[in-house]
């Protein structure tokens, strides 16, 4: 009976050909987009872009882990599901540091350039989130990456809304604006990913007493 508790997992565990083609594919494609907005947003001093630079490098170490951990125990996947949780957390708090420093230090960003480099990460963004919409459901694994995903669209989004508020109000508030709201977001998505993958531990502990 232990261990027959102990092989009861969720339906959705990324195991597909199809999954995994994905996987690679949106791993490939945010590694390039964090050099590019890293570069970007350095040299045209936006925060924001420098915000979803970072969450670009978060989605690609999280689909590498994922892919990694793909086929293994549910302890073993959940847990790291939980330490992705926990690394974007931190993230998030270092990007509402980081923006709430910059509010004193203020560097107006070329809001053209901004704008650009937003509508070019946002079809990259648009094409992961296309690539991987029918495995947004599944273990706590699975829904890390969707989740990322997801985020990545919204900032976009977001970043390309700020640029054009920039230019019309030659200010850097709508920069550092958006930045601490993608902050907020990274916390947001964190505490859902931390909690169902505590909870898939749990249950994986008590499944197997």
């Amino acid at each position: 009976m232990v261990g027959q508790c102990c092989q009861i997992e969720p339906k959705n565990e990324g195991m597909s050909a199809g999954y995994k083609r994905a996987l690679w594919a949106v791993i490939i494609i945010n590694g390039l987009m964090f050099f590019v907005e890293t570069i970007a947003g350095s040299l045209i001093k936006s925060q924001a872009l420098q915000a979803d630079a970072l969450d670009f490098l978060a989605d690609t170490v999280t689909y590498a882990l994922s892919l990694y951990v793909i086929g293994m125990s549910l302890r073993v996947r959940s847990s790291v599901a939980l330490m992705k949780g926990i690394s974007l957390g931190l993230m998030g708090l270092w990007v509402f540091g980081s923006t709430l420093y910059h509010v004193f230090v203020v560097e107006m960003p070329e809001a053209q350039a901004m704008g650009a480099i937003g509508f070019l990460a946002l079809f990259a963004n648009a094409l992961s989130v296309v690539l991987l919409l029918k495995y947004r459901d599944g273990d706590a694994n699975v829904r890390s990456v969707w989740l990322c995903s997801r985020n990545d669209a919204i900032g976009n989004i977001a970043v390309i809304l700020a640029a054009g508020a920039v230019w019309a109000t030659q200010t850097s508030w709508p920069d550092l604006i958006v930045a601490a709201l993608m902050a907020g977001l990274f916390l947001w998505s964190a505490s859902q990913i931390i909690r169902q993958a505590v909870q898939e531990l749990q249950n994986d502990s008590v499944q197997c007493e």
